[in-house]
This record gives C-alpha cells, sequence and structure tokens, in this order.
C-alpha cells in the first residue's frame, strides 16, 4: 500500500469509530511477541463513515495510549477502510512494470468513482496470472487523498510518523494468515464487524479475491436497543455488553439484538453470493469473525446456522507470544476479536506489498 517512511518496528494503530487502538509486535527468529498494547475508547460522534469529525478527541486518544502504556517508537501504520476506499480485482493487457506504473491511472479512470488525481493510488499484480497469458490480474486499490491527509495530519499532529497507509481488509488478511494454517485449497472470509464498518476480505488460492465495506457495525445493535427499550446510548451499549440497566438485563433486549443479527446475516450473504456468481468457487469453506461484536452471545452460531458456513471468532494473537507478567491472559482472549486490524497492522513494514 501507499509507503511513506522506513521502519523495521512500527506500531499498528487502529483508528476505529468505537476506540483507538495500538499494538506493538516484536519480530525475531523465535517467533512474534507482544510488546505493548492499548485501547482508548471514542465517542460515537468522533468518527462517522470513515470521516473524521473530531479531530482534537482522537490525538488525545492517541497521545494517551502511547503515554499510558510507554510506547517509545514513534513510527506508526494506519489503515482506512469505508466508502472512500475503492479495492478491485482489474485485468489489463501484459505489459512490462514500469509500463504497467504508467498505465494505471488511466486504467483506474474506468473503476474509480473518484477524479483520478483526488486518490492515491496503489496497485498489485496477482501471483495467479498465468506467465503464459496476454492479460495481467491486478489488485488496485484507490483512497479518496482528502481521507490519507486528515488521517495523516492527526498522526503527526500527535508527534507521531505514519509509515504505511493500508486498508483494513487487507490487514485483516496480514492478521489471519500469522494466526491460522492457510489452506490454499479452502476459500475462507474474513469478516471484521467494527462499531460502523463491517469488512469483508474473502481469500481464494490464499489471495485476497474479493473485498467489501459495509455501512452496517455493532453500532446498529446499540441503536435498535436504545429505540426498543427507549434506553440512551449509553445504556443501551451497556445492555449490549451484557450489563444490567435499570432492572433489564441482555434478555429484555434480544429482540432488539435479533432485529440486527438478520440485518448482520443479510449483508454477509449478499457479499458472498456476489463474489460466487463472480467466482469458479461455489463454496466458502469456513469464515472468521472479528470486531468488538464477535464475541456477542449467539451471534457465531446465528450466522453459522442462517448462512449454513462454519463461522468462528478470531484470535489473532494465537501465535504471538505474551508475557503473562505484563498482559493478563484473560484480558487477552476477551479483547483478541477487537484487535484483529491493529495486529494485521503492526505486520507490516514499509516496502512491503
Amino acid at each position: 500500500m501507499f509507503g511513506l517512511g522506513r521502519s523495521k518496528s512500527a506500531v499498528g494503530l487502529d483508528i476505529g469509530a468505537s476506540s483507538v487502538k495500538a499494538v506493538q509486535i516484536k519480530r525475531g527468529r523465535g517467533g512474534n511477541e507482544l510488546v505493548r498494547l492499548g485501547i482508548a475508547p471514542l465517542h460515537p460522534e468522533t468518527i462517522v463513515d470513515g470521516v473524521i469529525m473530531d479531530s482534537g478527541t482522537v490525538i488525545s486518544a492517541i497521545q494517551q495510549i502511547f503515554t499510558e502504556n510507554q510506547i517509545k517508537t514513534k513510527d506508526v501504520v494506519v489503515a482506512v477502510s469505508g466508502h472512500s476506499v475503492i479495492v478491485k480485482k482489474i485485468r489489463v493487457a501484459k505489459m512490462k512494470p514500469k509500463e504497467l506504473e504508467e498505465a494505471i491511472p488511466f486504467e483506474a479512470e474506468q473503476y474509480v468513482p473518484y477524479a483520478v488525481e483526488d486518490v492515491n493510488l496503489d496497485f498489485q499484480v496477482l501471483e495467479s496470472t498465468d506467465p503464459n497469458a496476454n492479460e495481467l490480474d491486478v489488485l488496485l486499490v484507490a483512497v479518496k487523498k482528502d481521507i490519507i491527509n486528515d488521517y495523516l495530519s492527526i498522526i503527526s499532529t500527535a508527534g507521531l510518523n505514519a509509515v504505511v497507509v493500508d486498508v483494513d481488509a487487507f490487514a485483516l488478511e496480514n492478521a489471519f494468515e500469522l494466526a491460522y494454517e492457510l489452506d490454499r485449497q479452502q476459500v475462507v472470509g474474513l469478516v471484521n464487524l467494527g462499531a460502523a464498518v463491517m469488512n469483508i476480505n474473502i481469500l481464494q488460492d490464499g489471495m485476497s479475491e474479493f473485498t467489501r465495506d459495509s455501512p452496517l457495525g455493532g453500532n446498529r445493535y446499540t441503536e435498535s436497543i436504545q429505540k426498543m427499550l427507549g434506553l440512551s446510548y449509553e445504556q443501551a451499549e451497556a445492555l449490549k455488553l451484557g450489563g444490567e440497566v435499570e432492572g433489564r438485563s441482555v434478555q429484555d433486549a434480544q429482540p432488539a439484538i435479533d432485529m440486527v443479527n438478520a440485518e448482520v446475516a443479510g449483508e454477509i450473504r449478499r457479499s458472498f453470493d456476489f463474489f460466487r456468481s463472480s467466482s469458479h468457487s461455489e463454496t466458502i469453506h469456513r469464515v472468521i469473525l472479528s470486531g468488538g461484536c464477535a464475541r456477542l452471545p449467539g451471534l457465531v452460531e446465528y450466522l453459522s446456522e442462517n448462512l449454513e458456513i462454519p463461522f468462528e471468532v478470531a484470535n489473532p494473537l494465537l501465535k504471538i507470544k505474551a508475557d503473562p507478567k505484563k498482559f493478563d491472559p484473560a484480558y487477552l482472549e476477551a479483547i483478541a476479536p477487537q484487535l484483529a486490524v491493529s495486529v494485521g497492522l503492526a505486520l507490516r513494514e514499509a516496502g512491503d506489498k
């Protein structure tokens, strides 16, 4: 993606709609080790549709995480998602790398709904391309410059240096490849149910074949509970997470939760159906679910049954060592699904493709 500098050990900084998460991983011959970890919550209106509405709050949250967790590294890797991010698999005539680089802006005009001069472009020739073919399969990525500039400005003001700007869906892929045995014969769905956006990435032959961001996230559960039971946003959020509010329990909120479960299942089904219609594979073998709502009671079971595909809760820390004296194992297990994007970012280095 958009490399901006050099770094051997950058911090994965996931600026999400409900919280900022920072993860630092030490990469060595003996494996990967968790060095630093921090989370700071954000108010629901801080980031809307991927656009940062209150930069001061985000800057404070970042600085708080770095100070409280004694993170000394200034280099960070960040990601963007939402409707300002376009990811397309395209086919172009076979040409030399230098020629392809020059041709991509012209090719992008057919696929990007914004003026090419208003976006940052990146691309990767896919390994699936037949060496004898006259065409190349290329993964094209375009992100609106103003979105990237907003993130870079915030990071700079927080006293940090962004070395790579990635895309949430690709960070999920990075985290998955580290944590799980990759069977190239299987088609795997990676679904990250964030607060405001659901990222979907389908891997086929070990590579990203389809990505989509949907504006449906965990906040929808909170809003549904709030509306049905006449509660404040904070009360509904507490109820969603299993707490009790004014004598009401999560059982009272179940009809509101079920309604959103059906919406989430429908959104995932549409994406999967679209993938099947444009792919030579009818089968999606397994789905790894991450994000703050991945542990919502009954959600994995509901999706597995409704979509007739086995779903499982993601644990991006599965193969990352963590000193139990520094990190409470029970706490890590509880928050692991929320860390999929930040772990994937922490594994990136400037210059990676």
